[in-house]
């Protein structure tokens, strides 16, 4: 036992050094693309040379670290590739997996059970291993995350809350990713100039505080949040969190990448533990293979149709099984990324050569050759336990198409045409298809009553999509057909953009009458300066985007809005109609020719590597004292943070009903996006559109509620402030799953700044429920989802019980109805003793000053 807590002696150390020099040569000669000859001077294979230099890489791990005990014991001392840089821009910052490892070996031992891969990370970045209480499903766990993501318009509330925290720099690798403020209006260039002129005070306060608090800052035009995520910082057992809904594109390259709020951000960059609901975990087992024209898309849209919008609600979904294998690495995180669209907490893939190949061709071999070493940690366990099992074969598997209005509506593009025309859906022309990639184009010489078609977008914006779309433009072409249909593309980053424009890819794009965006979100948040339609005018749109709630790409509550592959959307670009089945259906060239389009076909990676294309990125620098940060009061678009006001210690009184929504209500209908992104900063300014989209139960309007106290109607955000400025406090009553959607803490947020006590609804959406308990606000569920129906719109609510407030314990509602007539129901919460402390001080950021 005494050997197995000593490290190894003096001589086999310099064994092994020897034999480091040798692979070292050997590896820097195989990178340079030196011929490589074996010991008799034959020319060796580069696959052969791999394959010897990693079997010489077993070989020194077994020398070097034996096994069994001694093994674990010294693994993350001789590990030549634990301590490989967690990316190029953080050289200083290694990946942990040796504490990974080490934390999964003591939950194991507790659990006495194998262990499902998301449980291998999650519980490998548990702050107490040792210590903490696991239950799937019902316990919170403290996490340290290894770093933390941010996109422009919710980094600006996140950067504000830091500020107000007072800390002087962050405490774990962290970005922010200029991607949400471009509006697509002309195409790429100057859409991307026009941006950069319009949002100048944003983006230097986010420059300048990244700098000032030690964050890495990608301008504008470097591209999406998530793609850059992918192709820099993402790797097999990272957890990182994003401020963004869809941050789970990262599960496409191993790790657990979960989407959170600004707040939670915070606490993380703060050096503060996160907490986390013990997730469930949903194994989704893979078999056959992709062919044709069904692609990983089709994946995830299955998977929505089966469990829904909410079906994923606190688990996390595991993909498994031999059909893994055929699915591209940028393919896994395109299904991944979706995976938020079944309110999932986050989504995953075990780390396989796909994942290895991408590594490297995107210059992380040292990180790739560390995976490897770190393998076992990085797949399931064998006879780990689901708590639901799906099975899917990609043999059988067909294209789909979702929607209109919802992404878990799932259909077979096969039968699209048929339900469409029984629904009263528009047909055609299609109005829009798009996909995401970026040319210069002035869209004033199209045909603007042509409908469009959208590519592109986090989900589908890699250099396989683009090149699948451009295989089915190029037939086209070579049959002198253009797109019958209003077509974009938009490239997930700067570097695909460069990258397809080297290739060819953009130019075949734009033959085909693609207009190439700016590397940016654009149409998929709603920043699209769309033209075509009227307001209310009935069109339909497909595109390769993940979401497509009522108005969301184009403000437009007449859009039928579908979600689909590429490939798909490309095709019913050329077609026009939503009722083309590309396996089937034939299209007539000019010529009056038939012709049907074969299959797409496209590299998953560029034969060449990729071009990097500019360079977009600011390094914080290592002294700061010196940065200044400036927020001027003035400023419609920036306004430093006030405190939110602590619980005064008494239950809640006769607070008004300020709106009972009807149906879905989403992050959207509570905090509009697309023009409002501008107010992301500014508290009081985007609180102007506060549940501006929700539908009122009372009278089926919009933005259309009564006030109680004047008995006049008015804008739900003009009768929040009436309320707040009468000191009237107030509550939101909801359905199911509210919240849904996009990441959005402003949806939060803006209540709170209202005047809002309390949201009451049947069930809520993970990181929503989340946000409102960080700006202290309670998140409160029927006990009985039928009492909904009790409350009416002029009633007065109590909520007692608060003062023996306690996890796991009910608050009563006391309802008071105008007709002196009152009734109590039961209203269930998930507060644990640190979100009930956050209550009690008004904020989650008010309790970390607290604690300071």
């Amino acid at each position: 036992m005494e050997e197995d807590h000593q490290f190894i002696g003096q001589q086999q150390l310099k064994r092994i050094a020897d034999v480091m020099k040798v692979r070292h040569a050997a590896e820097k000669k195989l990178q340079n693309g030196v011929l490589l000859r074996d010991r008799n001077q034959t020319p060796v294979s580069r696959s052969q040379a791999v394959s010897d230099n990693e079997s010489s890489a077993a070989a020194i791990r077994k020398l070097a670290l034996g096994t069994g005990a001694r093994r674990f014991h010294v693994a993350p001392v001789f590990s030549a590739r634990a301590g490989a840089a967690m990316s190029r821009f953080e050289p200083g910052s290694s990946i942990g997996y040796g504490k990974m490892r080490e934390n999964i070996g003591v939950v194991r031992r507790r659990l006495g059970r194998p262990l499902t891969l998301s449980e291998k990370i999650v519980y490998g970045h548990l702050d107490d291993p040792s210590g903490q209480e696991i239950d799937r499903g019902r316990t919170y766990l403290r996490l340290r995350p290894d770093r933390v993501a941010m996109q422009d318009a919710t980094a600006q509330m996140a950067m504000l809350q830091f500020i107000s925290s007072g800390l002087p720099r962050v405490a774990v690798p962290s970005t922010i990713h200029c991607d949400h403020l471009i509006e697509a209006q002309i195409g790429g260039a100057q859409d991307l100039q026009r941006a950069k002129e319009v949002n100048q005070e944003v983006y230097n306060f986010l420059a300048t505080s990244a700098a000032k608090y030690g964050v890495g800052f990608w301008k504008p035009g470097s591209g999406i949040i998530h793609q850059i995520i992918l192709e820099n910082y993402a790797y097999p057992g990272v957890m990182l969190i994003g401020t963004d809904s869809h941050t789970p594109n990262g599960g496409g390259l191993g790790g657990i990448c979960i989407g959170v709020g600004g707040a939670d951000a915070v606490d993380v960059m703060a050096g503060i533990p996160w907490e986390l609901k013990c997730p469930k975990v949903i194994g989704v087992r893979l078999t056959g293979t992709l062919s044709g024209w069904t692609s990983p898309k089709d994946v995830i849209l299955k998977v929505a149709g089966i469990l829904t919008v909410k079906g994923g609600t606190g688990a996390i979904v595991e993909y498994h099984g031999p059909g893994v294998d055929s699915i591209s690495c940028t393919g896994m995180a395109t299904i991944c990324n979706m995976g938020a669209e079944i309110g999932a907490t986050t989504s995953v893939f075990p780390y396989n050569h796909r994942m290895k190949t991408y590594l490297q061709k995107t210059g992380r071999r040292e990180i790739a050759s560390a995976a490897d070493e770190f393998r076992d940690d990085l797949v399931p366990d064998e006879g780990c336990e689901y708590d639901q099992v799906i099975e899917i074969n990609l043999s059988e598997l067909k294209p789909h198409i979702n929607g209109p209005f919802t992404p878990d509506l799932a259909h077979h593009v096969s039968e699209i045409g048929a339900v469409a025309k029984k629904s009263g859906w528009p047909l055609e022309p299609v109005k829009q298809a798009g996909i995401c990639f970026s040319s210069v184009v002035d869209l004033k010489f199209l045909n603007f009553r042509a409908r469009t078609g959208l590519i592109g977008s986090c989900t589908n914006s890699s250099y396989e999509d683009m090149g699948r779309a451009a295989s089915l433009a190029k037939q086209a072409l070579d049959k002198g057909l253009k797109c019958k249909a209003q077509f974009t593309v938009t490239p997930g980053s700067e570097q695909i953009r460069a990258t397809i424009e080297r290739d060819g890819y953009a130019k075949i794009l734009s033959d085909v009458g693609g207009v190439i965006l700016a590397n940016a979100c654009g149409p998929c948040i709603g920043q699209w300066d769309r033209r075509d339609v009227k307001r209310g005018e009935k069109n339909t749109i497909v595109t390769s985007f993940n979401r497509n709630f009522t108005a969301r790409n184009d403000a437009n509550p007449a859009t039928h809005a579908f979600v689909t592959s590429p490939e798909i959307v490309t095709a019913l670009a050329l077609a026009g109609t939503l009722s083309f089945n590309p396996e089937t259906d034939y299209l007539t060239a000019p010529s009056g020719e038939k012709f049907k389009l074969e299959p797409p076909t496209g590299d998953e990676l560029p034969s060449r590597d990729f071009d990097p294309g500019q360079d977009t990125y600011q390094h914080p620098p290592a002294e700061s004292a010196s940065v200044r940060v400036d927020v001027s009061r003035s400023s419609t678009r920036l306004q430093l943070l006030e405190p939110f006001d602590k619980w005064d210690g008494r239950d809640l009184e006769d607070m008004r009903v300020l709106i009972k929504v009807k149906g879905k209500c989403t992050t959207d209908h509570i905090s509009a996006a697309g023009p409002w992104l501008k107010f992301r900063g500014h508290l009081d300014n985007i609180s102007n559109n506060l549940l501006i989209g929700a539908v009122n139960m009372e009278n089926d309007a919009v933005n259309k509620v009564k006030n109680q106290l004047t008995g006049e109607y008015g804008g739900v955000p003009d009768v929040a402030r009436f309320y707040k400025a009468h000191g009237v406090n107030w509550v939101v009553v909801g359905g199911e799953n509210y919240g849904e959607g996009s990441s959005r803490e402003h949806a939060a947020l803006e209540p709170r700044h209202l005047g809002g006590r309390a949201i009451i609804v049947k069930s809520f959406a993970r990181i929503h429920e989340t946000n409102l308990k960080k700006q202290g606000l309670l998140p409160l569920t029927f006990s009985n989802p039928d009492d909904y129906d009790r409350i009416r719109p002029d009633d007065k609510i109590s909520i007692t019980g608060l003062k023996s407030f306690a996890p796991g314990k009910p608050l009563t509602a006391v309802i008071k109805h105008c007709d002196g007539s009152q009734e109590s129901v039961s209203l269930s919460h998930t507060f644990n003793e640190t979100q009930i402390e956050w209550f009690k001080a008004g904020s989650a950021l008010n309790r970390m000053k607290e604690l300071q």
